[in-house]
């Protein structure tokens, strides 16, 4: 990329990450309020997993359709639709009166949740691919500063009821469509072409990755489920608590993907980045189910939170570098989409492991990530970098 065209695609980037920070505040605002707010209208756990897959299963037939509405249409316009979108579907999850009216709330919820694909299409829109990784880290490091102020502000917003946070949320959202609407350009547009999601995935590129970020997802959702009832289960832990322990978790992310991927990025190759972040994720998650105190367990939270880090900008990089151009939306939501489908069956799935044997969940998405790590070699190498992590398996 020269110069000249560098500034505005970097000014472009900085209003762009606003944007999703903020939206990711938003649904860390409502990740470690929803339990307890389901709990209220008398969910167990595999309710609430099942309350999960209702906004994984909406998210994973719209995600590519979004996607390639962006590659037509541009991506600004819509950001700004599911922005809208999701600011009236929190307020219905605020207003919810019954369990049954949360489910169609988090269903719209899923429906709109298409940011995460569409943000990717923009940066690699205006990215050159050896920069890719470094900001494909920068948009996990907004993951990691929504998650840290999300689950805090739900904290402090506990003693006001668990419907608060929702509806905070939603104002939030209302307030950043409005910042986006004003700010947010569109960027530099390729010749648009179809295509569908069957169609991108006869690309064994293509379909590789998408295959590992369904094992993936589907690994780091029993966490994300379950998380919440494990520490009130396991230490009688209330909302506040865990949201500070999900923001503890954040902070260790968002360090790592906000400074020390570029440096990790310049030297190694995105597929071993992938393999380290994976056998990290899974000792952390074999571990998960032994401390018998909060200091203790912090060990293998840790451990999690490093090879999220590492792994998931490595893998969403490979996915972007492997779509044309002209395809990127359409690419990256069939990717996005993969996580979707993980997160309608993992939340169920985990779920019912939870309620016959806490461990299960967490042996099982240990088990899916080394698979992950030990099928690494079908992955596609990435841009050639000067090194190979000294872990990492042989995978050339």
């Amino acid at each position: 990329m020269s110069a000249p065209a560098a500034a505005p695609a970097r000014r472009g980037l900085a209003v762009l990450f606003s944007v999703v920070i903020v939206d990711l505040i938003g649904f860390g605002i409502v990740m470690p309020a929803l339990p307890f707010w389901a709990r209220e209208f008398g969910a167990d756990a595999t309710a609430l997993g099942l309350l999960m897959s209702a906004y994984a299963a909406a998210q994973f037939v719209f995600a590519p359709l979004w996607g390639r509405l962006s590659d037509r249409v541009g991506r600004r316009p819509v950001l700004l639709a599911t922005i809208a979108g999701t600011a009236l579907a929190l307020l219905g999850v605020g207003v919810a009166t019954s369990l049954a009216w949360l489910f169609v709330a988090r269903f719209l919820a899923g429906a709109f949740a298409a940011n995460v694909s569409v943000a990717s299409a923009y940066i690699s829109d205006v990215t050159p691919p050896e920069e890719r990784t470094r900001w494909m880290g920068m948009l996990g490091a907004s993951f990691g500063v929504g998650f840290v102020l999300g689950p805090a502000i739900g904290g402090l917003l506990q003693p006001f009821g668990h419907a608060v946070p929702m509806l905070v949320a939603a104002g939030l959202a209302a307030l950043n469509w409005i910042f986006a609407a004003a700010r947010l350009r569109e960027p530099v547009r390729h010749a648009r072409v179809g295509g569908s999601r069957v169609g991108v995935l006869r690309d064994p590129a293509v379909r590789r990755l998408t295959l590992a970020n369904l094992l993936f997802s589907l690994a780091v959702t029993q966490l994300e489920t379950l998380f919440a009832f494990f520490m009130l289960d396991r230490f009688a832990w209330d909302m506040r608590s865990v949201g500070l322990v999900l923001a503890g978790m954040a902070v260790v992310m968002g360090g790592i993907q906000g400074g020390g991927m570029k440096a990790l990025s310049a030297r190694f190759a995105e597929r071993s980045l992938v393999v380290a972040g994976m056998l990290l994720l899974a000792l952390g998650f074999a571990a998960l189910p032994f401390p018998a105190n909060v200091p203790l367990l912090l060990v293998p939270l840790l451990l999690a939170a490093v090879g999220r880090a590492i792994a998931q900008p490595a893998l969403q990089s490979l996915a972007s570098q492997a779509a044309r151009p002209d395809q990127r939306g359409l690419v990256l939501g069939t990717f996005q989409s993969s996580a979707s489908l993980a997160r309608v069956v993992g939340p169920a799935l985990g779920g019912v492991l939870y309620d016959v044997s806490r461990p299960a969940p967490f042996w099982l998405a240990s088990a899916l990530l080394l698979l992950v790590a030990l099928g690494a070699r079908a992955l596609p190498q990435g841009v050639a970098r000067g090194a190979e992590l000294p872990f990492a398996p042989d995978v050339s």
